[in-house]
C-alpha cells in the first residue's frame, strides 16, 4: 500500500471528483535565498471513487511534499466555474513510516484539506 493516499470529493455536487490529475512532489533543498524546487515522486488520476489507486511509493523519505490537484479540467467537465485552477497541499512527513491520507474537498470557489486516516 502507498504510504500516501488521497481522496477528492466534490462538495458542491455531493460526489467523488472523477478524473482529477494529482502530482506528488518532494521539496529539493536549495540555498536560503533561492525559490523552492520540487522533484516529481508520483502522479495519477482519480478514479470513479475520487481516489488514486497505488499512488506513490510504499515508503518515502522524511521531508516536505506537495500534492498538486489540477482541478480546472474536472470543474470544466462538470460545467462548474473555475476560480482555482489547481490546489497545492504542502505537508511534511517524518521517518516513522506512518501512513498519510491527504483528502481534498472541493467546490468551484473553495477547497479544504486535512490529515485523514
Amino acid at each position: 500500500m502507498s504510504q500516501i493516499t488521497t481522496h477528492v470529493l466534490d462538495t458542491a455536487q455531493g460526489k467523488p471528483a472523477v478524473g482529477v490529475p494529482v502530482l506528488l512532489s518532494q521539496a529539493i533543498p536549495v540555498e536560503p535565498d533561492r525559490p523552492e524546487q520540487w522533484g516529481k515522486v508520483a502522479e495519477g488520476i482519480t478514479n470513479e471513487d475520487g481516489r488514486v489507486p497505488d499512488f506513490g511509493p510504499d515508503k518515502l523519505d522524511a521531508g516536505t511534499y506537495r500534492m498538486r490537484f489540477s482541478i480546472a479540467p474536472y470543474l470544466n467537465a462538470t460545467g462548474q466555474a473555475v476560480f482555482y485552477p489547481y490546489a497545492d497541499v504542502v505537508f511534511s512527513i517524518d521517518s516513522s513510516g506512518d501512513h498519510y491520507h491527504i483528502p481534498l474537498l472541493l467546490s468551484p470557489f473553495g477547497y479544504s484539506t486535512y490529515r485523514g486516516s
